[in-house]
């Protein structure tokens, strides 16, 4: 596992943990921190807490450039020219996506360590031109669990098990899980993951963030390690909305490279300027009711609709759809996409990057098997390689039959039912235990599918600890109603004020058990 080089804090280091982005930015705007000051106070609580003390192996890589770009900034704001709210502001990047900076976009693969490829994914330019430090990558399941079926999140053979700040035992989930740990964990002001399906909504929900996976085609996706065109995004999270809005209005834009981006630029806006607290009054909510939810999450749960309906917010129940066969289909969209994405992309990389298809990735990992697949296979891999790509022959059927029941049959239906605008529902259940025999043993509802497939717009907010780990309330709407959903889990949060922060316990009992299946979450 990588080193962390950090330089001093010092001793006047002003305090990072549990402060908000927002506080963070009007500090440096008032001039009462500095950029470099807040910037080696995270380094040095990444030192002290994610390779010793609770030992979260959250962060891959802290970036050598990181206190020059924080001086930079500082000179920035001394001259009267800072660049916006986020100049000075460190963020990290899960590793999936490139930056320009001296570290490797590795997907947490030993197959990319050497993935230097000196340039900025537009989503992270977009930061840069707005003044973010970036401070680092974070760890991920590898290929944003792509990889296996039976796979255990959060795990790399470059960044090794990330494990949840709330429980050391159990999963931070997948992919984004160095994501959702470290911010959880005060490691940066807020962070940036992807999902394909679930992997920005999980981590958040079971690390007590706010996370929002964005509708497909507001963030651009070029130079992110691929694995679905068609729902592959990166989103942001953090530990409030206004701090997630604050970042997200900076990731939003139209890219060339992008076709699903030409409409981004139309929706650049401060989306943290227009949140309030009477946002959901005489609003119409659909809710969805999971069956046989656990006692604690089912609590945590009427606590919530509970604060949605003082915040005023008219409550309506929605029957979801049967949807049978969107599972299947969107596996083999994602397999076919896979086969055909990641070859493009790998092409894309420097001459050290000695594999250049998804044929490539396998032979790699079967002859480094010890280290690559020290506790699960590459069947998902090996499935993906014997499709046709986008050119097979069922590809197209299945990405029509998955998009209709998700969409025109699933979110769209439910919410012309209630006669709603958005819909709410338990993001997940309890973070389960970190398992290297079985995999990850996902307890409970799930929410991400239906928005993930369909491209639609989906925010997580803190319900508080249910069992004593962290679940979340999920936000759902139509495509570009991101806007919507953020008003609306700003005003549940100022209602409920229900995230709380982590303590480190090595364990937490009377979670263990199951309530439903296991699947992946991308």
């Amino acid at each position: 596992m990588p080193a962390v080089a950090v330089p001093p804090a010092g001793r006047d280091a002003p305090r990072v943990e549990e402060v908000s982005l927002g506080d963070i930015a009007a500090a440096l705007a008032a001039r009462r921190a500095t950029a470099e000051g807040v910037t080696r106070a995270y380094l040095a609580r990444i030192a002290a807490m994610d390779r010793q003390g609770p030992a979260l192996h959250s962060v891959i890589a802290t970036n050598p450039d990181a206190i020059a770009q924080a001086r930079a900034s500082d000179a920035r704001r001394r001259a009267g020219t800072p660049l916006g709210p986020l100049d000075g502001v460190p963020i990290l990047v899960k590793d999936n996506i490139e930056t320009r900076d001296p570290m490797p976009t590795t997907a947490g693969s030993l197959a990319l360590k050497d993935n230097l490829t000196g340039r900025d994914a537009p989503v992270i330019a977009r930061l840069r031109a707005a003044g973010a430090v970036i401070l680092g990558k974070t760890n991920l399941s590898e290929w944003a669990n792509i990889r296996s079926s039976a796979s255990m999140s959060g795990w790399s053979a470059i960044g090794g098990l990330v494990r949840n700040p709330y429980a050391l035992d159990r999963s931070a989930c997948g992919s984004s899980s160095g994501t959702g740990a470290a911010i959880a964990a005060s490691f940066a002001a807020a962070g940036i993951g992807t999902e394909t399906d679930g992997s920005v909504v999980c981590p958040s929900s079971m690390n007590g963030l706010v996370g929002l996976k964005p509708t497909v085609g507001m963030v651009s996706r070029t130079h992110i390690v691929p694995i679905s065109h068609s729902q592959d995004t990166a989103g942001p999270m953090g530990r409030s909305v206004a701090d997630v809005a604050m970042l997200f209005s900076a990731m939003v834009g139209s890219d060339p490279a992008d076709p699903a981006t030409s409409g981004a630029d139309a929706q650049r806006r401060d989306y943290a300027a227009g949140l309030r607290a009477d946002a959901l009054a005489g609003r119409r909510i659909g809710v969805i009711r999971p069956p046989a939810m656990r006692p604690a999450l089912a609590a945590r749960y009427d606590a919530a609709l509970a604060a949605l309906k003082r915040a005023g917010a008219v409550l309506v129940d929605v029957t979801p759809p049967k949807a049978e066969g969107i599972a299947a289909a969107e596996f083999d969209v994602l397999k076919m996409e896979l086969k055909s994405d990641l070859a493009a992309y790998l092409a894309s990389t420097p001459a050290t990057v000695a594999t250049r298809s998804l044929a490539d990735v396998i032979a790699f990992n079967t002859a480094h098997a010890a280290q690559e697949m020290p506790f699960f296979g590459q069947e998902v891999f090996e499935a993906a390689q014997a499709t046709g790509g986008v050119d097979d022959p069922g590809y197209r059927a299945a990405r029509a039959t998955s998009l209709r029941l998700a969409g025109a049959e699933g979110i769209d239906a439910m919410l012309a039912a209630a006669e709603a605008t958005l819909l709410v529902a338990p993001s997940y259940g309890m973070a389960w235990l970190s398992d290297p025999v079985y995999g990850d043993q996902f307890q409970g509802p799930s929410a991400s599918e239906l928005p993930a497939i369909a491209g639609y717009p989906h925010l997580t907010v803190p319900m508080g600890l249910a069992a004593g780990l962290p679940v979340g309330l999920s936000f759902i709407g139509p495509a570009w109603s991101d806007g919507a959903v953020l008003a609306a889990g700003y005003a549940y949060e100022q209602a409920s004020h229900a995230r709380v922060a982590p303590r480190y316990p090595p364990t937490v009992a009377g979670t263990a058990g199951g309530e439903g299946g296991s699947t992946s979450r991308r």
